[in-house]
């Protein structure tokens, strides 16, 4: 064991403790194939922050041998006042690489390989490397055909250059398989001359019958490297953290999130919540205790197949009807509003050291929501679908971007989140947000009503569109791309459209605390528990 290592870990641990970090944000749901009611192999992702949500369509192309391609740093955060595109080194470049859609995150590719993401930090926040991961699912999706592809090709870059970011979890999908991708750097001593592995990481398999979920802590468990099928990982994964002193052969069998993130940031609870709900919501037999100090089992087979529906409503969640309902209390004001903003650093629930309030699945400060689907029965640009939402899911519209389509609208593609811009698709969706938490649980049933008919038309035409798209690839595949992109670019100008159109009906039906032409005042029991009128309402 390395004494310098260790007390280089011991300092930084301790800095991460005084100083604390950014909060975690993102939940991703996995969805097997033989999970879903199509076949479809699904993945969703909550990119819950300030990060780039604009969608930018990055052709593939054929390169010179010996070219060089530049690596970055905050690749995620464009749009974000105070944060750079930093080169921070170059690595040699394929011959050829594949058309990906670029975001905050990176998330799908021509050959339908889709990702999803989840922060959980873990030992190390930071190493001597130059790959951070956003970075690593750009490469990914430019080099890869499949999922397992995806991941291997992260894998050895970041262990050859160095893996810098913080510990992350990445649903990886393609039309047959879902895997969940982990990986954290190797720590701040790395030395890129050692010949050692400058990440460690592992990846597991869902099976096709399961669905699973990660919510900012790490979820993998046992590691069975013989097992190919279904396990991979870095060659340390085992060693590394024996070294460490994180894992001790005579005390049990090696767990991955145990050695490498025992103890996620914040609340366990700000974690193993949203887990919890999600497993529930599809078995509600489970019985699952929100409490436990056990971990869930990592996948679970759902009490019926799952919907792309299923999953949009699991995003746009705040724990309705349950004792952690986010539209219940004083918290959420008169009108039933489940946003909650971040407190002081130093307020903290009395005798407690967990974050201050319930931390939904759908939240305020998400920049935009997917659901993917992956389909191996359709040629790629017809079976890769990606609906996605800008905004908090609870208020948003998702639109379906097909894998093939050449080009997004400009509300899509530009504009600045610090500047407000009816130009953008972002701003008629937060904006509509926002307002409605003014009076939320009046507002919400407008914004469900346009939710169920712009979607509902989008659901409802999809077999449609496919099947003519499918009869066109056959004919001329680029006819079948023209027509899609045609069809995704309408149905993402409809959306926008609809929902500026909302935000002004909202906002003349709503003005000065009306409801259309009545004075609805406050709820009783808002009044009765702020003690107005104490002396009448008894």
């Amino acid at each position: 064991m390395r004494f310098n290592k260790l007390l280089s870990v011991s300092i930084i641990m301790l800095m991460i403790l005084v100083l604390g970090v950014s909060a975690y944000a993102c939940t991703s749901v996995m969805v097997g194939k033989d999970a879903s009611v199509d076949g479809s192999v699904m993945t969703t992702h909550t990119c819950d922050g300030w990060y780039d949500n604009r969608i930018i369509i990055v052709p593939g192309q054929t390169f010179e041998k010996g070219t060089m391609t530049n690596v970055y740093k905050e690749i995620c955060h464009l749009t974000r006042p105070g944060k750079e595109l930093t080169k921070v080194g170059e690595i040699p470049q394929v011959e050829k690489t594949y058309t990906y859609f670029n975001v905050g995150y990176p998330f799908m590719n021509e050959h339908q390989v889709m990702i999803g993401e989840s922060t959980w930090g873990g030992r190390f926040w930071e190493g001597e490397g130059i790959m951070m991961i956003e970075q690593l699912e750009v490469f990914g999706l430019q080099r890869a055909k499949t999922a397992r592809e995806a991941i291997k090709v992260m894998g050895a870059l970041a262990e050859k250059y160095g893996y810098c970011d913080g510990g992350e979890g990445l649903t990886v999908t393609d039309p047959n398989e879902v895997w969940l991708f982990e990986i954290l750097s190797a720590g701040p001593t790395w030395d890129p001359k050692s010949g050692e592995p400058g990440a460690v990481w592992a990846a597991q398999r869902i099976p096709d019958g399961h669905v699973s979920v990660i919510a900012n802590r790490s979820r993998i468990g046992k590691i069975d490297l013989k097992d190919s099928d279904n396990f991979m990982a870095s060659e340390n994964v085992f060693s590394f953290a024996k070294e460490m002193g994180w894992w001790n052969p005579e005390d049990g069998p090696f767990l991955f999130w145990k050695a490498y993130c025992p103890n996620p940031y914040g609340s366990r609870y700000y974690q193993q919540r949203r887990e919890w709900r999600v497993l529930s919501l599809l078995d509600p037999s489970l019985n699952l205790d929100p409490y436990t100090d056990e971990q869930y089992p990592l996948s679970i087979k759902p009490a019926k197949k799952v919907s792309v529906q299923d999953l949009i409503a699991i995003n746009r969640d705040y724990y309705e009807g349950t004792e952690f309902d986010l539209t219940k209390g004083m918290a959420a004001g008169p009108f039933g509003c489940p946003n909650r903003y971040s407190t002081p650093g130093d307020v903290k629930p009395e005798g407690s050291k967990d974050l201050d309030w319930e931390r939904a699945i759908s939240i305020f400060r998400c920049s935009y929501s997917f659901v993917s689907q992956a389909r191996s029965w359709l040629p790629d640009p017809v079976g890769g679908v990606l609906w996605f939402g800008e905004d908090a899911p609870h208020s948003t519209c998702y639109v379906p971007f097909y894998c093939g389509v050449t080009e997004v609208p400009k509300s899509f593609s530009s504009g600045r989140r610090d500047v407000f811009d009816k130009d953008s698709a972002w701003w008629a969706f937060n904006f509509v947000s926002n307002w409605a938490d003014l009076k939320y649980s009046y507002m919400i049933k407008d914004i469900n009503a346009a939710q169920n008919e712009v979607e509902g038309d989008f659901f409802a035409m999809q077999p449609a569109v496919e099947i003519a798209a499918e009869s066109l690839y056959k004919k001329d595949p680029t006819l079948a791309v023209k027509y899609l992109t045609n069809y995704s670019n309408d149905c993402a100008n409809r959306a926008v459209e609809k929902w500026w159109n909302l935000a002004e009906d909202l906002v003349a039906k709503y003005d000065d605390g009306y409801v259309g032409a009545d004075s609805v005042g406050y709820p009783t029991w808002w009044l009765k528990d702020v003690k107005f009128g104490a002396n009448y309402l008894k």
